[in-house]
């Protein structure tokens, strides 16, 4: 039903910058938050940043003033400066809605960003 399509990742040295795009595509509600989430290899699933329909962005505290989140429309983006090795991960797209009585999510399958000299 839905559809998501990560680019952007890659091999940056520590200090530099990504940017990350995320394009969604199928039936997506008018209400909806999208955003960023990543996992390195031995630990769990982190919330990054997200944003909602109208606008409002929420981060992880330690990552905030370094990326930015934004959206247009069903595409939302990933700024990333002063990257440091420990940014290195996966990331994955997320886009969440209501459908059908409950809260579902949607995946992209991720992009690998890794930080290294």
């Amino acid at each position: 039903q839905v559809q998501l399509v990560e680019s952007g990742g890659g091999l940056v040295q520590p200090g530099g910058s990504l940017r990350l795009s995320c394009a969604a595509s199928g039936r997506i509600n008018s209400i909806n938050t999208m955003g960023w989430y990543r996992q390195a290899p031995g630990k769990e699933r982190e919330l990054v940043a997200r944003i909602g329909s109208g606008g409002i962005t929420n981060y992880a505290n330690s990552l905030k003033g370094r990326f930015t989140i934004s959206r247009d429309n069903a595409k939302v983006y990933l700024q990333m400066d002063s990257l440091k090795p420990d940014d290195t991960a996966a990331y994955y797209c997320i886009l969440r809605q209501w459908v059908g009585g409950a809260w579902r999510d949607y995946w992209g399958q991720g992009t690998q960003v890794t930080v290294s000299s």
